[in-house]
């Protein structure tokens, strides 16, 4: 068993950034963070990374759309590759396929054979790709099982899955007993916490983040302790709020003493 590394999604602190990206990535420094993962990044790679570097942060995870080429992404394939490269991700994951493609088996099948695609090129740029969840992936049967249990049967072995706890929680999960079935395919946790609501993603309301109560990491009904240890191959775990109903900044400062005291720096 391997000690994931401490990390923080910074889409956490979307709207700091947008306001002083200089300042905020200082804060997380100075939190302790070493590790981010990034987002929203593939047409300012390098601008990113030089701030990144000035902070002595590193994003050897990122996010990036590249499993819906019908909703016309904003880079082709290999260019988002190239610029994962250039801010020195190790891991991307795709954070969101629509909740209507899992609904249906082919387009499980459709949605993994470009995953399995997606895989063989990154190994090209020196890269890893795998998938995100929410929560809308594990609403629906399919051949017996829930939507992504058949997703994740039908990935090739290279491919990584990063497991969202409060997500998937949402989704209807026990997650042990998720993550023992995934196995060594999880290489990243979103260490996320708050009470188990119902899927939003499905429902036909407008999703509303401030409606989901995610709290700081330890303070809500999410087993965050017993799913750290059942992802022994976990390579990260990562800090995210959707939507935090405070100070972010101390939200996460939880967070990370929370982990600290997991043994994950």
């Amino acid at each position: 068993m391997s000690t994931p590394q401490l990390s923080v999604q910074l889409y956490s602190v979307r709207h700091a950034l947008e306001a002083d990206e200089d300042a905020t990535l200082g804060r997380l420094t100075a939190l302790g963070l070493r590790n981010v993962e990034a987002f929203g990044f593939v047409h300012r790679a390098g601008e990113l990374a030089d701030a990144l570097d000035k902070h002595g942060l590193s994003a050897r995870t990122g996010h990036a759309g590249f499993l819906s080429p019908d909703a016309a992404p904003p880079a082709d394939l290999d260019e988002t590759f190239r610029a994962a490269r250039r801010l020195g991700v190790e891991i991307l994951f795709d954070p969101f396929v629509p909740a209507e493609r899992w609904a249906d088996e082919q387009e499980i099948a459709r949605t993994a054979a470009l995953l399995n695609e997606a895989a063989e090129r990154a190994a090209d740029h020196g890269l890893r790709v795998g998938y995100h969840n929410h929560s809308q992936e594990f609403v629906h049967t399919v051949a017996g099982v829930n939507a992504f249990d058949r997703f994740a049967g039908l990935l090739h072995p290279e491919v990584a899955l990063e497991i969202d706890l409060f997500w998937a929680a949402a989704g209807g999960n026990d997650v042990v007993a998720l993550l023992n079935r995934l196995g060594s395919r999880v290489r990243a946790l979103h260490v996320k916490d708050g009470p188990v609501i119902d899927d939003p993603f499905t429902s036909g309301a407008p999703f509303d983040p401030a409606d989901t109560g995610q709290v700081a990491a330890g303070r809500g009904q999410i087993p965050l302790a017993a799913a750290l240890e059942a992802a022994p191959h976990a390579e990260y775990a990562v800090i995210e709020f959707d939507h935090y109903d405070g100070d972010i900044f101390e939200g996460i400062a939880t967070g990370v003493s929370y982990l600290n005291g997991k043994g994950i720096a």
